[in-house]
């Protein structure tokens, strides 16, 4: 068996490069993993070798110490690989087929499955509905930030690019396919985003950009990105987004201002529509941007949102934050002025994005060059061994999308 090595998180604010044993069809103890899911068979398994793996804002949270994720835990769940070996159970996945893999492990045969609710597969995680590589909480299935992954499901689960030299040629687009741009597509569709829409992304990092490419795909007029972070806000600005500096001050007014209604009359709506691409780590506005404010963003979203529209809230929130301001920001807890949205009759939809019920047609409007998605979110492909500088970094706020290439086939 060849030599595997992975990124491993090491406690808060630390992660390294550690040897792992290579994938087998069979799920083994270790940090994270379900002791219901120890010893699992995975006949239906596929492993691949990876071509390119992301670094998360989801990952982040864990290696921040803000989530309880166990030391030791691999990290990785957005995955595009090259498949090396399958199992007796896989049918249609062939050795050599290049992949796209969605960070919702699903088994393709529950209710929820079924019903294309694949975020909160009922048989894939003993903790809770839903399961995700290298994550807390979700069942142990070892991430894939590493040289070699074990994709579980692997006919149900895996994308298969058509054309193995034309994936290889657009692997940082493709990429983008196993989280950021469907999650970022599906804030955009949960909140109603369609021809002529006005929109408002909270967050300018990698989902919030992919939410704002989003936006342009279903043909909004008005795409509006708000962040603290200046260089974050000139990349949304480089392929023709507006955007506001929360750190100035309450975003309301800054958003009036470029719609064209400084002084609106009382129920003029700002923004047809939404997205939360922040989450539980959210900070204040204006003079409190330094300070950790959790129902920021979603309050605000309330506010700037118009009467009968809807908020996506792809942004992650958690049931246990040991960082949290308070002891109810402890357990996901937080002061929603959710009167405010009542009154509105806003919708809101949350969770994981079913990621299958997006990434082929996405997949296909990357393939014909419908959107370059990759450039929007200034991705830029690293070496394995620099992971841990790449976590830095981006925990520091660069304006980049981190993939690490564990065998340099993104890189010629």
């Amino acid at each position: 068996m060849p030599a595997n090595r992975a990124v491993v998180y090491d406690g808060p604010g630390k992660v390294e490069v550690r040897d792992i044993d290579y994938p087998t069809y069979e799920l083994k103890d270790g940090p994270g993993v379900n002791k219901l899911n120890v010893g699992r068979k995975v006949p239906h398994g596929a492993i691949l070798k990876t071509v390119a793996t992301n670094i998360c804002g989801s990952d982040q949270h864990m290696v921040r110490g803000r989530t309880t994720a166990p030391e030791g835990l691999v990290l990785g769940h957005e995955i595009t690989g090259e498949v090396v070996d399958v199992g007796p159970g896989v049918e249609f996945i062939k050795v050599g087929d290049v992949c796209s893999v969605p960070f919702n492990i699903a088994c393709g045969r529950c209710r929820n499955c079924k019903e294309g609710k694949t975020g909160i597969c009922l048989n894939v995680n003993p903790d809770r509905p839903g399961s995700a590589y290298g994550y807390v909480d979700m069942g142990g299935w070892v991430g894939g930030q590493a040289e070699y992954v074990l994709v579980p499901y692997a006919d149900w689960n895996l994308l298969r690019f058509p054309d193995r030299d034309q994936a290889i040629e657009k692997a940082l687009d493709l990429a983008m396919l196993a989280d950021i741009f469907p999650t970022g597509y599906h804030g955009c569709v949960s909140a109603g985003v369609t021809t002529g829409s006005t929109v408002y992304v909270a967050g300018a990092g990698p989902v919030g950009l992919a939410a704002a490419t989003s936006a342009w795909l279903l043909g909004a007029s008005v795409v509006i990105v708000g962040d603290l972070n200046e260089e974050r806000l000139a990349q949304a600005r480089s392929f023709g987004c507006e955007t506001v500096n929360v750190a100035q001050g309450d975003p309301i007014e800054q958003i009036h201002r470029i719609l064209g209604n400084d002084a609106p009359a009382i129920g003029e709506p700002l923004v047809d529509a939404a997205v939360d691409a922040v989450g539980f780590e959210a900070r204040g506005h204006g003079a409190e941007a330094e300070v950790e404010r959790p129902a920021t963003v979603l309050n605000s979203l309330m506010e700037v949102t118009r009467a009968g529209g809807a908020i996506g809230i792809p942004g992650l929130y958690v049931t246990g934050d040991p960082g949290g301001v308070d002891e109810n920001a402890k357990v996901g807890s937080l002061s929603l002025r959710l009167g405010l949205g009542w009154a509105k009759s806003h919708s809101f939809v949350t969770g994981q994005c079913p990621v299958m019920k997006y990434n082929r047609n996405l997949m296909m409007a990357i393939l014909h060059d419908r959107v370059q998605i990759a450039k929007n979110v200034n991705a830029v492909a690293i070496p394995l061994d620099q992971a841990p500088q790449g976590y830095q970094d981006f925990d520091q706020g660069a304006a980049k999308k981190y993939v690490i290439d564990p065998h340099g086939m993104t890189r010629k």
